[in-house]
């Protein structure tokens, strides 16, 4: 306080930070980040609650803000950085699911196809080679069908072998953001 009685406000140095998150995602990026020391910037959570419709837009930006001469500042960022990395091998976990079903309906998918074009070199040869045509155009059939078959059960194949990691990394991010939260207080 100065002599007219007014308390003066004592500045506080900020650094900043943005994060691109899904949207499903934010909500816990924002709760993992204030284990170390951020703070959501209040007109961008306003907005973020208010404008985001998650079936319409996927990404949000975050902007977060934290004081400078934050105590315990290094060990909060070494954890910090294990937060992010967990997060990223999370995010790589739940690709893998789809992205191996995927590799094998195309693959089905494109020896379907070829079936299917020597079919029909087959009936458009000279003269046509109508019971070739029939061999070849069955397994090209049943190379459009299945993929789609495929690719749920690779699917749930690989849900089943991933969850428990997932959950492991789940465990491990929770522990970082208690040891975060306790150099804070």
């Amino acid at each position: 306080m100065d002599n007219s009685g007014i308390k003066k406000k004592e500045f506080i140095g900020y650094e900043y930070k943005e994060v691109i998150a899904e949207s499903s995602k934010a909500s816990f990026l924002i709760d993992g980040y204030e284990n170390f020391g951020w703070k959501l910037e209040e007109n961008i959570y306003e907005d973020y609650r208010k404008n985001i419709n998650p079936q319409r837009q996927r990404r949000v930006i975050l902007r977060f803000k934290r004081n400078r001469k934050i105590v315990n500042k290094m060990e909060l960022t070494r954890l910090q950085r294990n937060f992010e990395a967990c997060v990223d091998e999370i995010e790589t976990l739940e690709n893998s699911k789809t992205s191996a079903a995927t590799m094998y309906a195309l693959i089905l998918g494109i020896l379907g196809t070829a079936f299917m074009a020597g079919s029909t070199f087959a009936v458009t040869a000279q003269p046509p080679h109508i019971i070739l045509c029939i061999l070849l155009a069955i397994p090209g059939f049943l190379g459009w069908i299945f993929p789609y078959f495929i690719y749920k059960r690779v699917l749930l194949k690989q849900t089943e072998k991933l969850t428990p990691l997932i959950e492991n990394k789940y465990d491990e991010i929770y522990s970082i953001c208690e040891k975060g939260s306790k150099l804070l207080y």
